[in-house]
């Protein structure tokens, strides 16, 4: 028998009246009702009421002068609670404990934060106090939640035919799109290992190995900064890989494995397979962002070419347009009848949060010859071009709509903020849902609008749509490439790709983005050399743990489903990394740190 309890805090039900049980756990809290003193026992499992009565001083006065948070064994009786006392919130609310004896097994000083409610704390107290703010039964459950969702990830990958791999964690810098961590080696004096930001090198080379389908649950190390949806320092993916296979085959693999994990973890409606898949063009054409969130039912459009005709006299946006800007048009549907407090508001969000000029708009009513275009750029833009917009926009009397106007990327960002935006002051985002889509036909390269260098626009690599002939012979901006995203309710969970197994197309590929032959085999020597011994064509995607279990829980932020997170410092306040080394180890490294200059 267990030394400290016959039961856990979640066990004891009805049935179990008049048993003589112990329990064991945290004073979730306490509370004197004269004649007797209850006593809220919590574990890891749940909650239990247990009741000491007056007449037991000696007992009642121990338990009075303990902290809650304090450890405690508890002997007593189950009994049965009057039906006026039923608890219908606890699943061990119908009994409760007649305490005969307790034993304290740790005793808790006072707190800097309560366990007990879910009130808001700061972020820095919550971080410091980690080990307390885990205790607080919503972040208790989120973790509790992630375990049971690795675990089923696990058993559907297994069962698919995938075998899980250990990749390794210290290895060789890689180009990855962030920055490194290194780690320095003290028998190789002036040598630093990386810590990986992705294992894509060496699933890669699981694939020239001779093995068909791998997947691990692979932590990965990015030195980038913190957001709501992205965590500093480290995070975890269902990283995956598959030979002799296309992109069909990739998403065929996956798309049971995410339909099945967020219908079995919600009781939200999910996307059937196969998931929609949207070009990256018609992704920025429809909804501005390749991160599209299909529960916003508005579309986008692009209304340069209505602005920048001559009867419009709205010179703001010519300017712009005449310095290759654009004009993009977000429809607010039904909103005609809004105050203009609707509108001003979102005017000023324009410039307040996206840096931008503002947002023009129209509002359009019901006339006597059909619909009227009214606001404070109505007047500039003749009935005829309004008609245009009505229809190009698929308006109707009743609606409003806004315009971005900026260059380049800009004017997207704008646009695909003020869509979402619009909808949530509109409460037009479809509730209790998971939408998902598949982002493909991703440009191969883009041009640094700095430099004008081109460089990889996703993932280096990832084959080119064409091969090496559409290497040699494209505009390197009109080349797609086999890369895809999958994205869910707005949250891209993933890129994947399939790979470039071919040297001489990978070559090419890199030469297009600046790399020499020897900076490739400098860079992925490993890999290169792997490819030359016959390497069976393959592809792979890496879905992100912390994002999946952020939506499942309905948490905003994804610190929310980490079980130690940093700060958005990249700082561990618990336990105080990063922190200082000293001397002696730092001369066994060969290191000499820097003055800061103050």
């Amino acid at each position: 028998m267990n030394k400290y309890r016959t039961h856990n805090c979640n066990q004891l039900r009805l049935e179990d009246a008049g048993s003589k049980v112990s329990l064991a756990g945290w004073i979730n809290r306490k509370r004197d009702h004269g004649n007797v003193l209850f006593v809220d026992l919590r574990d890891h499992y749940g909650v239990t009421q247990c009741v000491i009565e007056k007449t037991n001083t000696k007992l009642l006065n121990l338990v009075d002068s303990l902290r809650v948070e304090t450890v405690i064994k508890i002997d007593g009786t189950v009994i049965k609670r009057e039906s006026d006392t039923i608890n219908k919130s606890l699943s061990t609310g119908t009994i409760e404990i007649a305490v005969d004896n307790v034993e304290i097994l740790s005793e808790a000083k006072e707190l800097p934060m309560p366990v007990f409610g879910e009130n808001d704390y700061p972020e820095e107290i919550r971080l410091k106090y980690r080990f307390l703010d885990i205790r607080r039964e919503e972040l208790h459950k989120n973790i509790v939640l992630r375990s049971s969702i690795i675990s089923h990830i696990r058993k559907l990958m297994s069962d698919a035919g995938f075998l899980e791999m250990q990749t390794p964690i210290l290895t060789a810098s890689s180009p990855e799109g962030a920055r490194d961590y290194l780690v320095p080696s003290r028998i190789h004096p002036g040598k630093f290992y990386a810590l990986p930001q992705a294992p894509q090198q060496f699933k890669q080379l699981i694939m020239a190995g001779g093995f068909d389908k791998y997947f691990q649950i692979a932590p990965c190390f990015r030195d980038e900064d913190a957001r709501a949806d992205r965590s500093p320092g480290e995070f975890y993916q269902l990283d995956m890989e598959m030979a002799f296979v296309e992109q069909d085959d990739v998403f065929n693999a996956i798309e049971p494995i995410l339909h099945s994990v967020f219908s079995t973890f919600s009781d939200f409606n999910v996307t059937e397979t196969p998931f929609p898949r949207i070009t990256y063009a018609d992704a920025m054409s429809r909804y501005g962002t390749d991160k599209p969130d299909l529960r916003n039912p508005i579309n986008i459009s692009n209304l340069t070419k209505e602005f920048n005709d001559d009867k419009v006299e709205f010179s703001a946006f010519k300017k712009i347009i005449e310095e290759g800007g654009e004009v993009i048009g977000i429809p607010a549907p039904d909103s005609s009848q809004k105050p203009r407090s609707f509108f001003d508001n979102l005017n000023n969000w324009a410039r307040k949060e996206m840096n931008a000029a503002g947002l023009g708009y129209i509002v359009f009513d019901k006339s006597s010859s059909g619909v009227e275009g009214k606001g404070p750029i109505a007047k500039f833009i003749p009935s005829e071009i309004q008609e245009m917009i009505l229809n190009k926009a698929g308006l109707k009397a009743g609606d409003s709509i806004f315009f971005a106007c900026a260059k380049g990327k800009e004017v997207y960002d704008i646009a695909a903020a003020a869509r979402d935006k619009i909808a949530i002051d509109l409460d037009l985002i479809e509730k209790e849902v998971f939408k998902f889509c598949w982002i493909v036909d991703f440009p191969m390269y883009e041009k640094d609008k700095e430099t004008g260098k081109i460089d990889f626009s996703h993932n280096p690599f990832s084959m080119p749509q064409g091969g090496l002939e559409v290497l040699n012979n494209s505009d390197p901006l009109n080349i797609l490439g086999y890369q895809y995203d999958i994205v869910c309710n707005g949250v891209e969970l993933s890129s994947g790709a399939i790979r470039n197994h071919i040297p001489e197309i990978m070559y090419k590929a890199f030469e297009i983005a600046g790399y020499s032959k020897d900076q490739v085999h400098e860079k992925f020597g490993g890999m290169i050399n792997a490819f030359t011994y016959g390497v069976p064509p393959h592809g792979g995607i890496a879905p992100g743990i912390d994002r999946i279990v952020m939506l499942l829980a309905q948490e905003k932020n994804i610190r929310e489903v980490i079980l130690f997170p940093m700060n958005q410092q990249a700082q561990d306040l618990m336990m105080l990394a990063p922190a200082e080394v000293d001397k002696t180890t730092l001369d066994e490294l060969n290191l000499e740190v820097k003055p800061t200059e103050e």
